[in-house]
């Protein structure tokens, strides 16, 4: 109901709070198998590609972020790499790097 901008900027406040930073570990297998077919557990309704990006754009404004690590990528799965690429553009994309 409050939409993914609004659901992250109040996980940043919470995980931020007293706090130098965060780390984000990212379960790929929360994406929808139509954007990301090589993963362990693939799962109908998973978030899409707008809003994974504008996830991590968020995750990026935040300045906040310490480490980050991409999780449940299973390469036996993938199809011609599409997942491990959307997975790196996810990174680029929460290390600063726009595409929205």
């Amino acid at each position: 109901e409050m939409g993914m901008s609004q659901v992250v900027k109040e996980a940043i406040r919470i995980a931020t709070a007293d706090t130098i930073g965060f780390h984000l570990s990212f379960d790929i297998d929360g994406l929808t198998p139509e954007i990301a077919p090589g993963v362990g557990t693939p799962v109908p309704g998973g978030v899409n590609f707008r809003e994974a990006h504008l996830f991590m754009e968020k995750i990026a404004e935040s300045n906040a972020l310490l480490g980050l690590e991409m999780v449940e990528l299973n390469p036996i799965m993938d199809i011609r790499n599409q997942t491990a690429e959307l997975g790196v553009g996810l990174i680029e994309s929460a290390l600063g790097k726009r595409i929205l």
